[in-house]
């Protein structure tokens, strides 16, 4: 039996890469959006709150980005249902509502990206445009 296991970490220079890219691309969309990468467990690795972003968007981006490294798939994806238990007893730190991807390589799960200030069509273009700027897996649209 093996004690140890191989492990990707994302990096913070990733995190922030990812970022950036993702405010490009609310950039280019004209609105204002708060930005949350997160490692594999949830922990802070980078964050952005753009001039314009909703103020309450702030908490749900960051949740976003957990649910998605939490459950290693996109938070729309994720069992309404089931959701709210989980949530009510994560201390609402996770969520279903559109905008965070799980960050992917080679089907590994790194962590995750939260986007939340525009709709939910546009947080996951803006998360999706974090995932390619690093490299990571794409999820099926």
């Amino acid at each position: 039996m093996e004690s140890t296991r191989p492990a990707l970490r994302l990096t913070h220079e990733a995190a922030l890469k990812a970022v950036a890219a993702a405010a490009a691309h609310a950039g280019s969309l004209g609105i204002g959006q708060n930005i949350a990468v997160v490692d594999e467990g949830g922990n802070l690795l980078a964050f952005l709150r753009m001039d314009g972003a909703r103020l309450l968007s702030r908490e749900t981006a960051l949740s976003k980005a957990i649910s998605a490294a939490s459950h290693r798939q996109p938070t729309a994806r994720l069992d309404p249902e089931l959701e709210l238990k989980l949530a009510i007893a994560a201390g609402g730190r996770l969520t279903n509502l559109e905008g965070g991807l799980p960050i992917l390589f080679g089907g590994l799960c790194v962590g995750g990206i939260g986007v939340g200030s525009g709709t939910g069509k546009q947080d996951i273009a803006c998360a999706r445009a974090g995932l390619e700027a690093i490299g990571a897996d794409l999820p099926d649209a």
